[in-house]
């Protein structure tokens, strides 16, 4: 399958790349079909060949995502920008897992709010029975009663 790619041609610290055509598999380095265009990060200068990237188009070639937004900017293409992002898979779920946790840690205030207008155990509803520490009393003192049976009997 043919692609249309961003290659870099500039040296370190001044980049500079060739909007060329070639096979998905292949490096970027090696042998292209077609040289389409140029770019210059810098100064922003843009050089397309419009025609010549209509016709691969036609014949099936897809545009990598930064390469399909510079189309969409210059109106070679129709339709919406993609984002484009160049942090790696792992470190974005961590950064999701992150973000996530965040947001857990912003709403359980809200939720906090929300506890502190229902009645807490120290004020008990107007409707709930005064009685249950009284039913946990009874409970220790019959298990201490079963279990003093049991350590006898060994």
């Amino acid at each position: 399958m043919l692609s249309i790619k961003l290659a870099r041609v500039g040296r370190k610290n001044d980049p500079f790349f060739r909007l060329i055509v070639l096979d998905k598999k292949k490096d970027t380095y090696g042998a292209f079909l077609e040289n389409v265009g140029t770019y210059n990060p810098k100064t922003k200068e843009l050089k397309i060949n419009k025609e010549s990237i209509q016709e691969w188009l036609s014949k099936g070639a897809q545009p990598t995502k930064s390469v399909h937004n510079i189309l969409i900017s210059q109106g070679v293409i129709e339709g919406k920008k993609v984002g484009v992002s160049r942090i790696s898979k792992k470190r974005k779920t961590k950064l999701d897992e992150k973000a996530g946790k965040k947001e857990e840690t912003k709403e359980a205030p809200a939720e906090a709010k929300k506890d502190e207008a229902a009645p807490t155990e120290t004020e008990p509803a107007k409707d709930a029975p005064v009685e249950a520490p009284k039913e946990t009393e009874k409970k220790e003192e019959t298990q201490k009663e079963e279990a003093k049976p049991t350590e006898e009997a060994k």
